[in-house]
Order: C-alpha cells, then structure tokens, then sequence
C-alpha cells in the first residue's frame, strides 16, 4: 500500500483538537465504560483517555476504582477527566442498575462459556451500550456477569490469554466505534 505522497507527520497544531467545551457539546457514541473494581490507576487513565478519544457518554467508577482528581490518573489521562463525564458508584450492581434502567445493554468483557467473540459482535445504532471491565487479576465478578446480557471477548491465541485494562479498552471501544460511525 504505497503512496506517492510525501508522507510528514502531524503538528501539533494540525490535528484540530477539540476544546472541553467543544467535546462536551459533541454528538457522543451511547456507550459507557463501567470499571469493576480496577485497582490501576493508570489503567483508569487510560480508560478516560481511550474514552475521549471515541466520543463515549461516559464511565462508571466503581467499588475500589479510584476517582479523578489523582496525579496517577491524570498522568494517563492528560486531562480527558475534565472532557469524558463519569460517575462513582459504591458497587457496580448499582451502575448495572441505573444503566439497565435507562435502556442500556450490559456487555461485560470477559473470557466466559457462551461468550461472543469481538469480531462476531456488530454493534447497533439504535441500541445503547455498557461495556463492564472487570479487576486487573479477577475479572468481572461472576454476579455482575450473571446479570450481563451477553458476555464479549477479544480472540487471543497466544500463551497468556490475557490484555491489559487498558489494551482490551482500546480494542473494544475502537470495534465499538468503528460499527457505529
């Protein structure tokens, strides 16, 4: 796939970034991150950042997820706290809750029997999402998987069978994006 164009990388300048106020009046995808019990807060950094960057509603602070403002959150997240809206919950069955209420679809990310795999899952424009990220070690508690509507998970054929929070937040949210644009 060559090009005869010169290729030059991008100013700063050039890449028409959005202001907060300008993000925050933007169309947005209807999809919320929910983060159970993610101990890392540069994981929860990245969520907002990746967030940010995919027009999501919004994210889901839950149990243990530590809350902006904290250095270690804005150090990943170069101020996509102040542009992504989140929300703290004390458990992620009360987000589960709100979310259900309001008409969301709960899909946590999760290695689970019957579970779909990303590439098979096209994602509706006339339905709204909530993709449940679970602890770095544990993954979704079983509860919240239970109450889920369906389960997604990222194909790995490798030795580990296991991505990052933040790695497994870019891919979804990137599949997500690209089936609803």
């Amino acid at each position: 796939m060559a090009t005869d164009r010169p290729m030059r990388k991008l100013k700063n300048s050039e890449l028409e970034r959005k202001s907060i106020e300008d993000f925050k009046s933007t169309h947005k995808y209807p999809v919320y991150l929910v983060l159970d019990n993610v101990r890392s807060l540069n994981n929860v950094g990245s969520a907002f950042r990746t967030g940010d960057a995919f027009l999501i509603r919004g994210i889901c602070l839950c149990g243990i997820t530590a809350c902006p403002p904290h250095r270690d959150i804005h150090k990943t997240a170069l101020g996509a706290t102040d542009s992504v809206e989140w929300s703290y919950y004390a458990t992620t069955g009360q987000a589960i809750d709100e979310l259900k209420a309001s008409g969301y679809q709960i899909i946590s990310i999760e290695q689970a029997r019957g579970s779909v795999e990303l590439p098979e899952f096209k994602p509706q424009a006339d339905q709204k999402y909530a993709l449940v990220f679970g602890h770095e070690v544990k993954g979704v508690q079983q509860d919240i998987v239970d109450r889920s509507d369906c389960c997604i998970e990222i194909p790995q054929h490798g030795t580990k069978h296991s991505l990052n929070i933040s790695v497994s937040v870019g891919v979804v949210l990137y599949h997500f994006y690209y089936h609803l644009r």
